[in-house]
């Protein structure tokens, strides 16, 4: 009995250190696909931002990476050119001239905002793209511009946000980084499934 009890603790003894080294690297790997820019034709603002994302992007339209920025996940319901949204607006505020912005109004999620996006690319004949979003979002990120971009032209590199509640070693210990990784772990589940 006390060697069967003995096997079972040591069975577990690793596997729970495996458990634990995975859930603390999730940080790094969720993170680990956003890249320094590169010049680019457009730079892609992503929805579900409160500001940093469009800060990231008129720091990179005024740094020279692109002429055009493109701003997704805008509400079709609440939104009219005569109306603008209210990135669109912070982005004026940064410096960023109107006509360089366009809106994507169509897109919900993240699957739809890389294949409406490289629509828009590919009306515009643009090539390349620099993507912005914040750091737990880079993996689900890169694998759908990957698996959307296939058979196009079309490339891209992955630019994060700095916010301030995002440590990629010690991610779990803030209730925003935390909450963003286990949302992220759960879609990028779905999108496996579902797109890749």
């Amino acid at each position: 009995m006390k060697t069967l009890l003995h096997k079972t603790r040591s069975a577990l003894l690793p596997a729970s250190v495996i458990g634990i080294l995975i859930f603390l690297s999730l940080g790094l790997v969720f993170s680990g696909y956003s890249s320094e820019p590169e010049p680019a034709d457009v730079i892609i603002i992503l929805g579900g931002d409160d500001g940093p994302r469009v800060r990231k992007g008129g720091e990179l339209y005024h740094a020279g990476y692109a002429e055009n920025i493109l701003v997704t996940g805008i509400d079709s319901k609440y939104y009219s050119p005569e109306r603008l949204d209210w990135r669109q607006k912070r982005l004026i505020d940064l410096g960023v001239s109107a006509k360089a912005i366009l809106v994507d109004t169509k897109s919900e999620t993240t699957w739809e905002e890389a294949v409406n996006s490289i629509a828009v690319m590919q009306e515009n004949g643009w090539k390349r793209a620099v993507i912005v979003s914040d750091p737990p979002h880079m993996l689900r990120l890169h694998l759908s511009w990957k698996k959307a971009a296939t058979d196009t032209p079309i490339s891209f590199t992955l630019v994060a946000t700095k916010p301030e509640w995002w440590n990629p070693l010690f991610w779990w210990s803030n209730r925003t980084g935390l909450r963003f990784v286990i949302s992220e772990v759960q879609k990028t589940l779905y999108y496996s499934v579902r797109y890749f």
